[in-house]
């Protein structure tokens, strides 16, 4: 294993792989490769890469708190929630927060290749086009993905051009949301979160609320995230 330094400076360079590094973090740390994360758990890494949270953070949190679950004497149920691990990543962040400021950020080689970005984008794009009232947004993915070769030199500023659409067709797919769609998204979201109120912040559950609500949003829609997070 690397020096706990070298770790602390490593982990953007997984930057983008921050979904799929912790969805296997935590199903080894639980024992299965057969668990899927559910929509609240997708939800809540999500707050955690948008709230800033260090990967390293959140693998070391899902670690610790499967550790202490696994020397409990008389352990209940199986963990069946990346949530359990909410509080035990909170410690590490804010171990490690610092360390991380004070080191700054490694400049390091993009986790996918330029075929993979170029990929991702044109499908999105015809993934958008399929939902009428979105074809400006599908046409400015298309440009992205034929300007690829010139962005890949600098994906923060992808991200963030992606991020403003995706910003874009959340508004839009909000508009069309009936009286009854959003009660029964708030439903399905209180019956998730129930269990792990008592273990989260005001804060933390906001943006937990916040996430959820617009990924089920645009699933519901019919509508693809553009973060260059979601390129697996």
């Amino acid at each position: 294993m690397a020096p706990e330094s070298d770790q602390v400076e490593a982990w953007p360079s997984n930057y983008f792989n921050y979904f799929t590094e912790v969805e296997e973090r935590f199903q080894r740390a639980r024992g299965t490769g057969l668990f899927l994360m559910s929509p609240l758990d997708w939800a809540l890494v999500e707050s955690w890469k948008n709230a800033g949270v260090p990967l390293e953070a959140v693998l070391r949190g899902i670690d610790a708190a499967f550790e202490k679950w696994r020397g409990k004497k008389k352990r209940g149920q199986n963990v069946n929630s990346v949530a359990y691990c909410a509080q035990a990543i909170l410690v590490e962040a804010q171990a490690l927060a610092g360390v991380a400021s004070a080191r700054g950020r490694k400049e390091s080689a993009p986790p996918f290749t330029l075929a993979a970005l170029e990929s991702y984008l044109a499908v999105n794009a015809r993934e958008i086009r399929k939902q009428p009232g979105f074809e400006e947004i599908a046409a400015v993915v298309d440009r992205l993905a034929s300007e690829a070769p010139d962005l890949f030199h600098d994906l923060e500023d992808l991200e963030q051009r992606l991020t403003t659409l995706e910003d874009k067709m959340i508004a839009l797919s909000r508009l069309r949301q009936t009286d009854e769609d959003i009660v029964r998204a708030r439903r399905e979201l209180d019956l998730q979160l129930r269990p792990y109120r008592g273990k989260m912040t005001a804060p933390q559950l906001a943006m937990l609320e916040k996430q959820y609500l617009e990924r089920q949003l645009l699933e519901s829609a019919g509508l693809p995230r553009l973060s260059l997070f979601y390129l697996r």
